[in-house]
C-alpha cells in the first residue's frame, strides 16, 4: 500500500511537471509571435537593420531556455499562471530593447523614443505580476526569481542603451552588472546566497534605477543631466547592495535555519 501510494505521488508530480512545461511553452510561443510582430513593425517604422528582428528573437529564445531550467521550482503548480505570463511579456519587451543595442540612425530620436515607450511599458507591467500571483494563489520561488532576473536583465539592457546613445559613460554598466557580480561572488562566499528578507527599500531602489535609466534615454535630456541622473542612481543602487551584503555578513556564521 505504501509503495503504491508513493508511486501514485510520483506519477502525479510527473504529470503536473509535464503539464507545467506544456503550458510554459504555449505561453512562450504566444510571446514569440507578439515579439515577432513588434520587432517587424519597429524595424520598418524606424528603418532598422536586417539583424534587428533576429537579435530580438535570439535574446528571447536564449532567455526562455534559461527560464525553462528553473521551471521545476514552480511546482506543484500545473499551470504557468497569469503572473508569470506577465513577466514573460516583460521579457519579450526587454528582448526587443536589447535588439536595439548597436543600431544606428540619422535621427537618434527615431530609436530612443520607441525604446522609452517599450521600457516604460515593461516597467509598468512589473506592478502586475505580484498581485496576480497572490490573487490566483500561484506564488512560487520560481515566479519571484523570474521577476527579479527579468528586472536585472532590463537594467543591464537599459545601461547598454544609455551608453549606446552616449547619454552616460561606460561606468554606468556597473549598475547593469551588479546583480550578476553578486551572484558570482556567492559562488566563492556561499553566505551571500542566503535568502534576504522582503524589503520595500529594495523594491523602491529597483524602480528608481529603471526609471532613472529610462529618463536618461530621452533625447530632450541634455547629456550633462543624464550623466548626473545615471550617476545618482548608481550611487543609490550601490548603497542598497552594500546594505544587503552587510546584513548577510553579520549572519554569515549563523546556522542557515536561524540566519534571519
Amino acid at each position: 500500500m505504501t509503495s503504491q501510494s508513493s508511486n501514485d505521488r510520483r506519477a502525479l508530480r510527473s504529470s503536473r511537471a509535464a503539464a507545467l512545461r506544456r503550458d510554459a511553452w504555449r505561453e512562450a510561443l504566444a510571446c514569440l509571435v507578439l515579439l515577432t510582430l513588434l520587432a517587424g513593425s519597429a524595424g520598418l517604422l524606424a528603418g532598422l537593420g536586417p539583424w534587428f528582428h533576429l537579435r530580438a528573437v535570439g535574446v528571447f529564445v536564449v532567455a526562455f531556455a534559461i527560464v525553462q531550467r528553473g521551471l521545476p521550482d514552480h511546482s506543484p503548480n500545473p499551470r504557468f499562471g497569469p503572473a508569470n505570463r506577465v513577466t514573460l511579456v516583460r521579457l519579450a519587451l526587454v528582448a526587443l530593447l536589447a535588439a536595439g543595442i548597436g543600431e544606428s540612425s540619422a535621427d537618434i530620436a527615431t530609436i530612443a523614443w520607441p525604446a522609452i515607450v517599450i521600457a516604460t511599458t515593461a516597467a509598468l507591467l512589473d506592478a502586475l505580476d505580484g498581485p496576480l500571483a497572490r490573487a490566483h494563489g500561484s506564488a512560487s520561488e520560481f515566479g519571484a526569481r523570474f521577476d527579479m532576473e527579468t528586472d536585472a536583465l532590463m537594467v543591464l539592457v537599459l545601461c547598454l542603451l544609455v551608453i549606446h546613445f552616449d547619454k552616460a559613460g561606460g561606468w554606468i554598466i556597473a549598475a547593469g552588472l551588479m546583480r550578476y557580480v553578486f551572484v558570482l561572488a556567492a559562488k566563492a562566499w556561499p553566505w551571500l546566497a542566503r535568502s534576504l528578507p522582503p524589503s520595500e527599500r529594495r523594491k523602491a531602489v529597483c524602480v528608481t534605477q529603471i526609471t532613472s535609466l529610462i529618463v536618461c534615454l530621452a533625447p530632450i535630456i541634455p547629456v550633462a543631466s543624464s550623466q548626473f541622473i545615471a550617476a545618482a542612481s548608481l550611487v543609490v543602487l550601490t548603497a542598497s547592495f552594500a546594505m544587503d551584503i552587510a546584513w548577510l555578513a553579520r549572519r554569515r556564521r549563523l546556522p542557515l535555519e536561524v540566519a534571519p
